[in-house]
């Protein structure tokens, strides 16, 4: 700092400063040392961040494969923790239920094995957090959540293989890896669905070693807005535990609640159950966003008119000529209501689990036909 020059009378002489002038000038020096000292201080606090290390493969999500992923923390006080999701069609906690939480290590260093996914989250979360087993959503910083930091799987994304199946003049795949629908681990074997001499399609649930494996076929491409008609012939014989649904799915649009749009045959695990089907929209906890009905014995024609801003669902039975059909079951939904992406239409016959009701012999659907109209 430069002197400082004080203009004085010519010949006037100079006194030392009495220790009060001294006082008085050292304490407003002292409070801008302070002040500076202070917002120094709050520039060196450091934001949370986590950085990635290591960052697994991109490939649709399942249980029989794990990677390590690994990573480090900057800005983290004690007692915080990792969370790691993996994105599959919903972000899916990591490892397992059972094992949320990743510490973090002296060197800031955190490192945990997880199944693969498209995308992978890292979330540094405050002692006492209970993360969901699943999240529909992005996972986003707020309250407990102090940051989050998302990475895109390394590669070429690989999805789980299918099974080609032709059906109704349109191409679809067959499902061979396991998969969480309907809350439980369902397996599949990719046998579990054929087309027979005439063209319809068969979907079975089977029993071997030990194991329920189910049956799913996916459209290969989107279709969008339009109506979706599917014959089915008779439900009513379905154990309560099982399911057979068709309904549209976007695995990459969590935000859109998948683009899922369903029709469901099942009495979901209970007997005492008298509407045996529904018809629904994501997320089903939304009031209004499912309509149940019963479905009575023999073929049904499912129909669902998909347009902007509302989606229709059908369920008529036609006579036995085929001159003339009734009106079972019909429901409007126009709030909700998705935009066409990338959902694909899927056929699906599982089971969901019951103690009261468990499934005994598994069973058989038969559809007729598939048909869409732009």
């Amino acid at each position: 700092m430069g002197a400082v020059s004080i203009d004085r009378p010519p010949g006037a002489s100079v006194k030392p400063a009495s220790h009060a002038t001294l006082l008085r000038l050292q304490i407003p020096l002292l409070a801008a040392c302070l002040a500076l000292s202070g917002c120094q201080s709050h520039r060196s606090d450091v934001a949370p961040s986590i950085e990635f290390i290591k960052v697994p493969p991109a490939a649709q999500g399942g249980d029989e494969k794990v990677e390590t992923i690994a990573g480090r923390v900057h800005g983290f006080h004690s007692g915080q923790q990792i969370v790691i999701y993996a994105h599959s069609g919903p972000w899916w906690i990591q490892p397992d239920p059972d094992h949320p939480f990743v510490s973090i290590q002296s060197d800031s260093g955190w490192s945990t094995p997880t199944h693969l996914g498209l995308e992978y989250a890292a979330l540094l979360v405050e002692r006492g957090y209970h993360p969901p087993f699943t999240l529909d959503l992005t996972p986003t910083p707020g309250g407990p959540v102090a940051t989050v930091a998302i990475v895109k799987g390394s590669g070429t994304p690989t999805f789980a293989p299918t099974k080609p199946l032709k059906f109704s003049g349109y191409d679809w795949g067959v499902r061979t890896v396991p998969s969480t629908r309907g809350g439980s681990e369902n397996l599949y074997d990719p046998d579990n669905a054929w087309t027979d001499a005439n063209g319809a399609l068969h979907l079975r649930i089977t029993h071997r070693a030990g194991s329920w494996y189910c049956a799913q076929l996916a459209l290969i491409r989107s279709l969008g807005y339009g109506t979706y008609i599917l014959r089915v012939r008779k439900v009513s014989h379905l154990e309560p535990a099982a399911v057979f649904s068709m309904y549209t799915f976007d695995e990459f649009h969590g935000d859109q609640y998948y683009r899922e749009m369903d029709v469901e045959m099942s009495q979901w695990g209970d007997a005492a159950n008298e509407n045996n089907a529904q018809y629904g929209i994501q997320p089903f906890y939304v009031p209004g966003n499912v309509s149940q009905f019963k479905a009575p014995a023999g073929p049904l024609t499912y129909t669902m008119r998909w347009k902007s801003g509302s989606v229709t669902f059908t369920a008529t039975r036609s006579s036995p000529d085929g001159t003339a059909s009734t009106i079972v079951a019909e429901h409007e939904f126009t709030a909700g209501v998705p935009t066409p992406g990338q959902e694909k239409v899927r056929l699906q016959f599982y089971l969901v689990p019951s103690d009261k009701y468990p499934l005994q012999e598994g069973g058989e659907v038969v559809i007729d036909k598939f048909e869409y109209l732009p």
